[in-house]
């Protein structure tokens, strides 16, 4: 086989396909050309597709040995793409031994940023949709509150009887043995405590409303015993 007379046979055949596009670099010792590249969506100066040059060597028993490529001016590739389009390039010439291959490589190659510009696609819109999932998940967490365990309850519990004074007047009751009001027997009785987490335990997690809390102060209930009441002469407002 005369190598040198099938190297440029493929030369001429390709500046005819590739008319304006390839570049000649250099003719001696061997031929090297390159040929720009892209896949179908790509479009200049964007994100959007994928795009490279493929430069070729011949060397000197081509097309019965490989010939050298290398892949210049990528754009929008990933880590790792340029040594992954060039393993797929040689599988492509070991199968294509014998005979000139320059065109079926370029159209391998191009078919290879199709693919991977699709898979690329592919994975930038799921992570967008995660991202949104996780927008919507906030949102609807800010929306509906904290949920309360029987830890946070405990937790809020405590914090809220500090703020109102509470523990500090049952503190005071339970050392001096006075008598409380109806209030204070309400807002000291521990039993609460207890039927509130057996409610978180039995049930689903719930929702404080603190806000419901913050007037307890203004409530009339019952602060002092009516001097004039006599559990033996009651009357019916009715009768």
């Amino acid at each position: 086989m005369d190598y040198k007379d099938e190297q440029i046979n493929e030369i001429e055949a390709l500046d005819s396909i590739y008319c304006g596009d390839m570049e000649i670099i250099a003719k001696q010792p061997f031929y090297k050309f390159s040929i720009p590249i892209k896949s179908e969506e790509y479009e200049l100066d964007t994100k959007n597709g994928l795009a490279c040059r493929l430069e070729f060597t011949y060397t000197a028993k081509y097309p019965e040995e490989p010939l050298i490529i290398d892949v210049e001016d990528q754009e929008n590739f990933e880590d790792g793409d340029k040594d992954k389009i060039k393993e797929h390039l040689a599988e492509q010439m070991n199968e294509n031994l014998g005979m000139v291959m320059v065109f079926t490589l370029v159209s391998a190659a191009q078919e290879w940023l199709n693919v991977q510009w699709d898979k690329i696609k592919m994975d930038r819109e799921h992570k967008a949709a995660l991202k949104l999932k996780e927008e919507e998940e906030a949102e609807r967490k800010r929306f509906e509150g904290t949920r309360v365990t029987v830890e946070t309850f405990l937790t809020w519990k405590e914090k809220f009887d500090e703020e109102m004074g509470i523990t500090k007047r049952r503190e005071i009751a339970e050392r001096e043995g006075k008598k409380l009001t109806g209030r204070e027997l309400f807002m000291t009785d521990k039993t609460l405590d207890q039927s509130d987490l057996k409610f978180l335990d039995d049930g689903d997690a719930v929702k404080v409303d603190e806000s419901l809390f913050q007037n307890l102060e203004d409530l009339d209930l019952d602060d002092d015993d009516d001097p004039d009441f006599d559990p033996n002469n009651l009357s019916d407002d009715s009768a």
